[in-house]
Protein backbone atom coordinates (compact mmCIF):
# COMPACT_ATOMS: atom_id res chain seq x y z
CA UNK A 1 0.00 0.00 0.00
CA UNK A 2 1.41 3.44 -0.94
CA UNK A 3 1.98 5.96 1.83
CA UNK A 4 -0.51 8.81 2.09
CA UNK A 5 0.99 12.22 1.34
CA UNK A 6 0.64 15.46 3.30
CA UNK A 7 1.47 19.04 2.33
CA UNK A 8 1.99 21.40 5.27
CA UNK A 9 1.88 25.14 4.64
CA UNK A 10 4.24 26.90 7.04
CA UNK A 11 7.41 25.82 8.83
CA UNK A 12 6.81 27.37 12.25
CA UNK A 13 6.61 25.25 15.40
CA UNK A 14 3.08 24.04 14.58
CA UNK A 15 4.07 22.99 11.06
CA UNK A 16 7.32 21.35 12.19
CA UNK A 17 5.59 19.43 14.99
CA UNK A 18 2.82 18.27 12.66
CA UNK A 19 5.43 17.17 10.15
CA UNK A 20 7.42 15.21 12.72
CA UNK A 21 4.40 13.26 13.95
CA UNK A 22 3.20 12.68 10.39
CA UNK A 23 6.56 11.13 9.54
CA UNK A 24 6.51 8.99 12.69
CA UNK A 25 3.17 7.60 11.55
CA UNK A 26 4.04 6.64 8.01
CA UNK A 27 2.92 9.65 5.98
CA UNK A 28 5.04 11.27 3.27
CA UNK A 29 5.28 14.87 4.41
CA UNK A 30 6.47 18.05 2.72
CA UNK A 31 6.55 21.43 4.46
CA UNK A 32 6.32 24.55 2.29
CA UNK A 33 7.82 27.61 4.01
CA UNK A 34 7.83 31.08 2.45
CA UNK A 35 10.94 32.21 4.35
CA UNK A 36 14.49 30.84 4.09
CA UNK A 37 14.58 29.41 7.62
CA UNK A 38 12.33 27.49 10.04
CA UNK A 39 10.44 28.73 13.08
CA UNK A 40 8.01 31.38 11.91
CA UNK A 41 7.52 33.63 14.93
CA UNK A 42 9.73 31.33 17.02
CA UNK A 43 12.90 32.97 15.81
CA UNK A 44 15.98 35.01 16.64
CA UNK A 45 18.44 37.00 14.52
CA UNK A 46 22.03 38.14 14.86
CA UNK A 47 23.38 41.67 14.85
CA UNK A 48 27.13 42.30 15.35
CA UNK A 49 27.68 39.37 17.71
CA UNK A 50 24.37 39.72 19.58
CA UNK A 51 21.42 37.38 19.06
CA UNK A 52 18.06 39.09 19.56
CA UNK A 53 15.29 36.67 20.54
CA UNK A 54 11.73 37.25 19.36
CA UNK A 55 9.67 34.50 20.91
CA UNK A 56 10.20 32.24 23.91
CA UNK A 57 9.72 33.89 27.29
CA UNK A 58 8.98 30.85 29.47
CA UNK A 59 8.50 27.42 27.91
CA UNK A 60 6.08 24.87 29.37
CA UNK A 61 7.26 21.28 29.58
CA UNK A 62 10.92 21.75 30.50
CA UNK A 63 10.76 19.61 33.66
CA UNK A 64 11.67 15.97 32.99
CA UNK A 65 8.65 13.78 33.69
CA UNK A 66 6.07 16.51 33.15
CA UNK A 67 3.26 15.91 30.68
CA UNK A 68 4.76 18.00 27.91
CA UNK A 69 8.36 16.91 28.36
CA UNK A 70 7.72 13.67 26.47
CA UNK A 71 6.46 15.66 23.48
CA UNK A 72 9.58 17.83 23.47
CA UNK A 73 11.72 14.68 23.72
CA UNK A 74 9.87 13.22 20.74
CA UNK A 75 10.56 16.41 18.79
CA UNK A 76 14.21 16.62 19.86
CA UNK A 77 13.60 20.15 21.12
CA UNK A 78 16.23 20.08 23.87
CA UNK A 79 18.74 17.77 22.20
CA UNK A 80 22.28 18.94 22.96
CA UNK A 81 21.27 22.01 24.94
CA UNK A 82 20.51 23.05 28.52
CA UNK A 83 17.40 24.54 30.06
CA UNK A 84 17.76 27.59 32.28
CA UNK A 85 15.44 27.86 35.30
CA UNK A 86 15.19 31.38 36.67
CA UNK A 87 14.97 32.13 40.37
CA UNK A 88 12.67 35.11 39.76
CA UNK A 89 9.92 35.26 37.11
CA UNK A 90 10.27 39.01 37.10
CA UNK A 91 11.07 41.91 39.41
CA UNK A 92 8.89 45.01 39.60
CA UNK A 93 10.73 48.19 40.60
CA UNK A 94 9.34 51.58 41.56
CA UNK A 95 11.18 54.83 40.91
CA UNK A 96 11.61 55.35 44.68
CA UNK A 97 13.55 52.11 45.15
CA UNK A 98 10.86 49.59 46.13
CA UNK A 99 11.15 46.05 44.73
CA UNK A 100 8.67 43.21 44.29
CA UNK A 101 10.35 39.95 43.28
CA UNK A 102 8.01 37.38 41.80
CA UNK A 103 9.97 34.39 43.10
CA UNK A 104 9.37 31.09 41.31
CA UNK A 105 9.32 29.30 44.68
CA UNK A 106 5.87 29.92 46.19
CA UNK A 107 7.01 29.66 49.82
CA UNK A 108 9.68 32.27 49.24
CA UNK A 109 7.23 34.44 47.30
CA UNK A 110 4.73 34.34 50.17
CA UNK A 111 7.35 35.43 52.72
CA UNK A 112 8.58 38.21 50.45
CA UNK A 113 5.11 39.64 49.78
CA UNK A 114 4.27 39.64 53.49
CA UNK A 115 7.51 41.48 54.22
CA UNK A 116 6.43 44.16 51.74
CA UNK A 117 2.92 44.46 53.20
CA UNK A 118 1.99 42.52 56.36
CA UNK A 119 -1.44 44.18 56.22
CA UNK A 120 -2.14 42.36 52.95
CA UNK A 121 -1.60 38.87 54.40
CA UNK A 122 -5.15 37.78 53.62
CA UNK A 123 -4.91 38.71 49.92
CA UNK A 124 -1.41 37.26 49.68
CA UNK A 125 -2.65 33.97 51.16
CA UNK A 126 -5.47 33.89 48.62
CA UNK A 127 -3.05 34.38 45.73
CA UNK A 128 -0.35 31.97 46.87
CA UNK A 129 -2.74 29.25 48.06
CA UNK A 130 -4.62 29.34 44.75
CA UNK A 131 -1.33 28.89 42.91
CA UNK A 132 -0.37 26.05 45.27
CA UNK A 133 -3.64 24.26 44.63
CA UNK A 134 -3.09 24.53 40.88
CA UNK A 135 0.45 23.17 41.21
CA UNK A 136 -1.03 19.76 42.01
CA UNK A 137 -2.37 19.61 38.43
CA UNK A 138 -0.17 19.47 35.34
CA UNK A 139 -2.17 22.07 33.41
CA UNK A 140 0.41 22.36 30.64
CA UNK A 141 0.47 18.61 30.05
CA UNK A 142 -3.28 18.01 30.17
CA UNK A 143 -3.50 17.74 26.40
CA UNK A 144 -1.12 14.78 26.40
CA UNK A 145 -3.22 12.66 28.74
CA UNK A 146 -6.80 13.85 28.72
CA UNK A 147 -8.87 15.15 31.61
CA UNK A 148 -7.48 14.36 35.06
CA UNK A 149 -9.81 13.47 37.95
CA UNK A 150 -7.86 15.81 40.22
CA UNK A 151 -9.09 18.74 38.16
CA UNK A 152 -12.68 18.30 39.27
CA UNK A 153 -11.97 19.72 42.73
CA UNK A 154 -10.18 22.70 41.15
CA UNK A 155 -12.91 23.68 38.69
CA UNK A 156 -14.53 26.12 41.10
CA UNK A 157 -11.32 28.10 41.56
CA UNK A 158 -10.56 27.85 37.88
CA UNK A 159 -13.91 29.39 36.96
CA UNK A 160 -13.68 32.02 39.71
CA UNK A 161 -10.29 33.33 38.59
CA UNK A 162 -11.04 33.03 34.88
CA UNK A 163 -13.70 35.71 35.41
CA UNK A 164 -11.34 38.03 37.29
CA UNK A 165 -8.59 40.05 35.60
CA UNK A 166 -5.18 40.68 37.14
CA UNK A 167 -6.16 44.36 37.30
CA UNK A 168 -9.25 43.51 39.35
CA UNK A 169 -7.33 41.25 41.73
CA UNK A 170 -4.61 43.88 42.23
CA UNK A 171 -7.22 46.30 43.60
CA UNK A 172 -7.54 44.04 46.66
CA UNK A 173 -4.11 45.06 47.96
CA UNK A 174 -3.99 47.84 50.55
CA UNK A 175 -0.33 48.65 49.97
CA UNK A 176 -0.10 51.22 47.12
CA UNK A 177 3.14 49.81 45.74
CA UNK A 178 1.97 46.20 45.77
CA UNK A 179 -1.36 47.23 44.23
CA UNK A 180 0.39 48.95 41.33
CA UNK A 181 3.15 46.34 40.97
CA UNK A 182 0.79 43.36 40.89
CA UNK A 183 -0.95 44.75 37.80
CA UNK A 184 2.24 44.06 35.81
CA UNK A 185 3.07 40.52 36.99
CA UNK A 186 2.18 38.73 33.72
CA UNK A 187 4.34 40.41 31.08
CA UNK A 188 2.80 43.77 32.02
CA UNK A 189 -0.63 42.67 30.75
CA UNK A 190 -3.20 43.61 33.38
CA UNK A 191 -6.41 42.77 31.50
CA UNK A 192 -5.84 39.02 31.18
CA UNK A 193 -7.54 36.54 33.56
CA UNK A 194 -5.99 35.72 36.92
CA UNK A 195 -5.93 32.06 35.92
CA UNK A 196 -2.96 32.81 33.66
CA UNK A 197 -0.63 34.05 36.41
CA UNK A 198 -1.86 31.35 38.80
CA UNK A 199 -1.11 28.58 36.31
CA UNK A 200 2.26 30.16 35.52
CA UNK A 201 3.22 30.41 39.19
CA UNK A 202 2.20 26.80 39.78
CA UNK A 203 4.34 25.84 36.78
CA UNK A 204 7.33 27.77 38.10
CA UNK A 205 6.94 26.17 41.51
CA UNK A 206 7.04 22.76 39.81
CA UNK A 207 10.12 23.71 37.78
CA UNK A 208 8.22 23.34 34.52
CA UNK A 209 8.68 26.76 32.88
CA UNK A 210 12.31 27.05 31.87
CA UNK A 211 14.12 28.73 28.99
CA UNK A 212 16.10 26.73 26.39
CA UNK A 213 19.66 28.00 26.12
CA UNK A 214 20.44 29.43 22.71
CA UNK A 215 17.00 30.95 22.24
CA UNK A 216 14.08 30.56 19.88
CA UNK A 217 15.73 30.05 16.50
CA UNK A 218 18.04 27.30 17.76
CA UNK A 219 14.98 25.70 19.37
CA UNK A 220 13.18 25.75 16.01
CA UNK A 221 16.26 24.48 14.20
CA UNK A 222 16.46 21.41 16.44
CA UNK A 223 12.85 20.46 15.61
CA UNK A 224 13.55 21.06 11.92
CA UNK A 225 16.51 18.65 12.21
CA UNK A 226 14.25 16.07 13.82
CA UNK A 227 11.76 16.39 10.95
CA UNK A 228 14.49 15.87 8.36
CA UNK A 229 15.95 12.91 10.31
CA UNK A 230 12.48 11.33 10.19
CA UNK A 231 12.52 11.56 6.39
CA UNK A 232 10.45 14.71 5.91
CA UNK A 233 11.18 17.33 3.27
CA UNK A 234 11.09 21.08 3.84
CA UNK A 235 11.16 23.52 0.93
CA UNK A 236 12.14 27.10 1.70
CA UNK A 237 11.20 30.21 -0.31
CA UNK A 238 8.04 28.36 -1.32
CA UNK A 239 5.08 30.69 -0.78
CA UNK A 240 1.62 29.21 -1.32
CA UNK A 241 -0.80 31.39 -3.27
CA UNK A 242 -3.87 29.13 -3.38
CA UNK A 243 -5.16 25.87 -1.96
CA UNK A 244 -6.46 23.72 -4.81
CA UNK A 245 -9.94 22.34 -4.10
CA UNK A 246 -11.71 19.64 -6.12
CA UNK A 247 -15.33 18.87 -5.26
CA UNK A 248 -14.94 20.45 -1.79
CA UNK A 249 -11.79 18.48 -1.01
CA UNK A 250 -8.33 20.04 -0.66
CA UNK A 251 -6.04 18.23 -3.08
CA UNK A 252 -2.98 20.44 -3.35
CA UNK A 253 -1.58 23.96 -3.57
CA UNK A 254 -0.61 26.50 -6.20
CA UNK A 255 2.63 28.35 -5.53
CA UNK A 256 3.30 32.03 -6.22
CA UNK A 257 5.31 31.04 -9.31
CA UNK A 258 2.26 29.23 -10.73
CA UNK A 259 3.54 25.70 -10.14
CA UNK A 260 1.25 23.17 -8.46
CA UNK A 261 1.85 20.45 -5.89
CA UNK A 262 -0.66 17.77 -4.91
CA UNK A 263 -1.22 15.58 -1.85
CA UNK A 264 -3.84 13.45 -0.13
CA UNK A 265 -4.06 15.86 2.82
CA UNK A 266 -3.38 19.61 3.06
CA UNK A 267 -2.62 21.15 6.45
CA UNK A 268 -2.18 24.89 6.92
CA UNK A 269 0.10 26.01 9.72
CA UNK A 270 0.16 29.50 8.22
CA UNK A 271 -1.62 32.70 9.16
CA UNK A 272 -5.32 32.04 9.66
CA UNK A 273 -6.69 35.01 7.77
CA UNK A 274 -4.39 34.42 4.78
CA UNK A 275 -5.38 30.77 4.71
CA UNK A 276 -9.14 31.20 5.02
CA UNK A 277 -9.73 34.43 3.12
CA UNK A 278 -6.74 34.33 0.77
CA UNK A 279 -5.72 30.78 -0.16
CA UNK A 280 -9.34 29.57 0.09
CA UNK A 281 -10.99 32.83 -1.04
CA UNK A 282 -13.37 32.91 1.95
CA UNK A 283 -15.46 29.99 0.65
CA UNK A 284 -15.50 27.88 3.82
CA UNK A 285 -16.73 29.94 6.74
CA UNK A 286 -19.05 29.98 9.71
CA UNK A 287 -20.23 32.70 12.06
CA UNK A 288 -17.54 31.81 14.60
CA UNK A 289 -14.76 32.51 12.10
CA UNK A 290 -16.38 35.60 10.58
CA UNK A 291 -17.09 37.28 13.91
CA UNK A 292 -13.55 36.55 15.13
CA UNK A 293 -11.82 38.24 12.21
CA UNK A 294 -14.24 41.16 12.29
CA UNK A 295 -12.95 42.03 15.78
CA UNK A 296 -9.26 42.72 15.11
CA UNK A 297 -7.90 44.67 18.10
CA UNK A 298 -6.23 48.03 17.64
CA UNK A 299 -3.13 47.17 19.66
CA UNK A 300 -0.89 44.15 20.14
CA UNK A 301 1.05 43.28 23.32
CA UNK A 302 4.72 42.79 22.37
CA UNK A 303 3.92 44.63 19.14
CA UNK A 304 7.09 46.71 19.45
CA UNK A 305 10.41 45.31 20.61
CA UNK A 306 13.45 47.47 21.29
CA UNK A 307 16.56 45.26 21.44
CA UNK A 308 19.78 46.70 22.81
CA UNK A 309 23.16 44.98 22.64
CA UNK A 310 25.18 46.53 25.47
CA UNK A 311 28.80 46.42 26.58
CA UNK A 312 27.66 45.68 30.12
CA UNK A 313 27.51 42.54 32.26
CA UNK A 314 23.87 42.00 33.29
CA UNK A 315 24.41 38.60 34.95
CA UNK A 316 23.58 39.97 38.41
CA UNK A 317 20.19 41.25 37.25
CA UNK A 318 16.89 39.30 37.16
CA UNK A 319 15.91 37.81 33.81
CA UNK A 320 12.91 40.17 33.62
CA UNK A 321 12.21 43.57 35.15
CA UNK A 322 9.17 45.84 35.00
CA UNK A 323 9.94 49.48 35.74
CA UNK A 324 7.12 51.59 37.17
CA UNK A 325 7.64 55.01 35.64
CA UNK A 326 7.28 58.40 37.27
CA UNK A 327 7.16 60.11 33.88
CA UNK A 328 5.09 58.12 31.35
CA UNK A 329 6.70 56.78 28.19
CA UNK A 330 5.04 58.18 25.05
CA UNK A 331 4.42 55.45 22.48
CA UNK A 332 2.39 56.20 19.33
CA UNK A 333 -0.72 58.03 20.61
CA UNK A 334 -0.52 56.56 24.12
CA UNK A 335 1.37 57.05 27.35
CA UNK A 336 2.63 54.01 29.28
CA UNK A 337 3.30 54.16 33.02
CA UNK A 338 5.47 51.02 33.06
CA UNK A 339 7.90 49.18 30.81
CA UNK A 340 8.64 45.44 30.68
CA UNK A 341 12.24 44.34 30.09
CA UNK A 342 13.96 41.02 29.49
CA UNK A 343 17.71 40.71 30.07
CA UNK A 344 20.15 38.14 28.66
CA UNK A 345 23.74 37.51 29.68
CA UNK A 346 26.42 35.22 28.26
CA UNK A 347 24.91 32.16 29.97
CA UNK A 348 21.87 32.49 27.68
CA UNK A 349 24.05 31.82 24.66
CA UNK A 350 22.88 35.05 23.03
CA UNK A 351 25.78 37.43 23.63
CA UNK A 352 29.55 37.53 24.25
CA UNK A 353 31.00 37.18 27.74
CA UNK A 354 30.86 40.38 29.75
CA UNK A 355 28.15 41.85 27.54
CA UNK A 356 24.37 41.78 27.68
CA UNK A 357 21.09 42.24 25.88
CA UNK A 358 18.20 44.32 27.19
CA UNK A 359 14.90 43.94 25.36
CA UNK A 360 11.94 46.25 25.96
CA UNK A 361 8.56 44.79 25.00
CA UNK A 362 5.92 47.41 24.24
CA UNK A 363 2.35 47.53 22.98
CA UNK A 364 2.14 48.40 19.29
CA UNK A 365 -0.56 49.41 16.79
CA UNK A 366 -0.41 47.94 13.28
CA UNK A 367 -2.37 50.79 11.69
CA UNK A 368 0.00 53.37 13.17
CA UNK A 369 3.12 51.67 11.83
CA UNK A 370 1.57 50.66 8.52
CA UNK A 371 0.73 54.28 7.80
CA UNK A 372 4.22 55.39 8.80
CA UNK A 373 5.88 52.84 6.55
CA UNK A 374 4.51 54.53 3.44
CA UNK A 375 7.37 56.95 4.11
CA UNK A 376 10.42 54.87 5.02
CA UNK A 377 12.35 57.87 6.29
CA UNK A 378 9.60 58.76 8.79
CA UNK A 379 9.15 55.09 9.74
CA UNK A 380 12.84 54.67 10.56
CA UNK A 381 12.96 58.01 12.36
CA UNK A 382 10.06 56.97 14.61
CA UNK A 383 11.76 53.68 15.43
CA UNK A 384 14.92 55.60 16.31
CA UNK A 385 12.92 57.98 18.49
CA UNK A 386 11.28 55.16 20.45
CA UNK A 387 14.68 53.55 20.98
CA UNK A 388 16.04 56.88 22.23
CA UNK A 389 13.18 57.27 24.74
CA UNK A 390 13.67 53.72 26.00
CA UNK A 391 17.42 54.28 26.41
CA UNK A 392 16.73 57.51 28.33
CA UNK A 393 14.55 55.56 30.78
CA UNK A 394 17.09 52.77 31.12
CA UNK A 395 19.90 55.24 31.75
CA UNK A 396 18.25 56.10 35.07
CA UNK A 397 18.04 52.43 36.09
CA UNK A 398 21.43 51.42 34.62
CA UNK A 399 23.72 54.48 34.95
CA UNK A 400 26.19 54.72 32.09
CA UNK A 401 24.11 52.51 29.79
CA UNK A 402 23.67 55.15 27.10
CA UNK A 403 27.39 55.03 26.30
CA UNK A 404 27.44 51.21 26.48
CA UNK A 405 24.84 50.61 23.76
CA UNK A 406 26.56 48.94 20.79
CA UNK A 407 23.57 47.72 18.76
CA UNK A 408 19.96 48.92 18.49
CA UNK A 409 17.29 46.88 16.72
CA UNK A 410 13.59 47.82 16.73
CA UNK A 411 10.73 45.67 15.41
CA UNK A 412 7.11 46.72 14.87
CA UNK A 413 3.91 44.89 13.87
CA UNK A 414 4.81 45.67 10.25
CA UNK A 415 8.15 43.87 10.73
CA UNK A 416 6.31 40.79 11.96
CA UNK A 417 3.79 40.94 9.12
CA UNK A 418 6.56 41.12 6.54
CA UNK A 419 8.57 38.31 8.14
CA UNK A 420 5.80 35.82 9.02
CA UNK A 421 2.73 36.83 6.99
CA UNK A 422 0.69 37.10 10.20
CA UNK A 423 -2.41 39.28 9.99
CA UNK A 424 -1.33 42.79 11.06
CA UNK A 425 1.80 41.20 12.53
CA UNK A 426 -0.36 40.19 15.49
CA UNK A 427 -0.77 37.07 17.54
CA UNK A 428 -4.31 35.73 18.09
CA UNK A 429 -6.54 37.64 20.47
CA UNK A 430 -9.16 36.18 22.85
CA UNK A 431 -12.46 35.41 21.17
CA UNK A 432 -15.22 37.80 22.30
CA UNK A 433 -18.10 35.67 21.00
CA UNK A 434 -18.59 31.90 20.83
CA UNK A 435 -16.00 31.87 23.61
CA UNK A 436 -16.79 28.46 25.09
CA UNK A 437 -16.97 26.81 21.69
CA UNK A 438 -13.63 28.31 20.67
CA UNK A 439 -12.04 27.21 23.95
CA UNK A 440 -13.36 23.68 23.48
CA UNK A 441 -12.96 23.15 19.73
CA UNK A 442 -10.61 25.89 18.58
CA UNK A 443 -11.45 28.49 15.97
CA UNK A 444 -10.71 26.78 12.66
CA UNK A 445 -8.96 23.44 13.11
CA UNK A 446 -11.22 22.24 10.32
CA UNK A 447 -13.37 24.34 7.99
CA UNK A 448 -17.08 23.72 7.34
CA UNK A 449 -17.69 21.88 4.09
CA UNK A 450 -14.02 21.27 3.23
CA UNK A 451 -12.61 17.74 3.33
CA UNK A 452 -8.99 16.62 3.33
CA UNK A 453 -7.93 19.79 5.13
CA UNK A 454 -6.79 20.77 8.62
CA UNK A 455 -5.38 23.86 10.28
CA UNK A 456 -2.86 23.85 13.11
CA UNK A 457 -1.17 26.59 15.09
CA UNK A 458 -2.16 29.64 17.05
CA UNK A 459 -4.77 30.85 14.56
CA UNK A 460 -6.44 27.44 14.36
CA UNK A 461 -6.92 27.48 18.10
CA UNK A 462 -7.21 31.26 18.65
CA UNK A 463 -4.59 30.74 21.33
CA UNK A 464 -0.91 31.46 21.91
CA UNK A 465 2.02 29.50 23.27
CA UNK A 466 4.83 27.49 21.70
CA UNK A 467 3.91 24.31 23.57
CA UNK A 468 0.22 24.77 22.72
CA UNK A 469 0.78 24.81 18.97
CA UNK A 470 3.29 21.95 19.06
CA UNK A 471 0.76 19.85 20.94
CA UNK A 472 -1.90 20.77 18.39
CA UNK A 473 0.29 19.30 15.66
CA UNK A 474 0.60 16.05 17.60
CA UNK A 475 -3.14 15.96 18.24
CA UNK A 476 -3.98 16.58 14.56
CA UNK A 477 -1.90 13.64 13.37
CA UNK A 478 -3.39 11.47 16.10
CA UNK A 479 -6.87 12.33 14.77
CA UNK A 480 -5.76 11.70 11.20
CA UNK A 481 -4.44 8.26 12.21
CA UNK A 482 -7.82 7.50 13.78
CA UNK A 483 -9.59 8.53 10.57
CA UNK A 484 -7.22 6.31 8.59
CA UNK A 485 -7.81 3.44 11.05
CA UNK A 486 -4.18 3.17 12.08
CA UNK A 487 -2.53 3.24 15.50
CA UNK A 488 -0.86 6.53 16.39
CA UNK A 489 2.78 6.07 17.39
CA UNK A 490 5.47 8.42 18.65
CA UNK A 491 9.20 8.00 19.08
CA UNK A 492 11.60 9.65 21.50
CA UNK A 493 14.92 10.77 20.01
Amino acid sequence: MSRRSILIIGGGIAGLSTGCYAQMNGYDTTILEMHDRPGGMCTSWQRKGYTFDYCIHNLAGTRPGSGLSQMWDELGAFKGTDVIDHEVFQRVESCDGKEFNLYCDLDRLERHMKEISPDDSKVIDEFVNAARSFSKIDFFGMGTGGFKLGMISKMGKLMKYSKMTIEEFSSKFKDPFLRRAFRTVQYNMSEIPMTVILVFMSGFDNGDLGWPKGGSFEFSRRIESRFIELGGEIRYRHKVKRIIVDNNRAVGVEMEDGSEQFADIVISAADGYSTIFGMLDGRYLNDRINSYYEAIPKNEPFGIEVNLGVNRDVSSEPHAITLLLETPLKIEDREEDSIYLELFDNDSGLCPKGKGIIKADLVGSYEYWKALRTDLERYRAEKDEIARRVIDILEERFPGLRDQVEVVDVTTPVTCERYTGNLHGYQPWPSKVHTRKVMKEGLSRTLPGLEGFFMVGQWAGATVGVSTVALMGRDTIEKLCKMDKKRFVSQIV
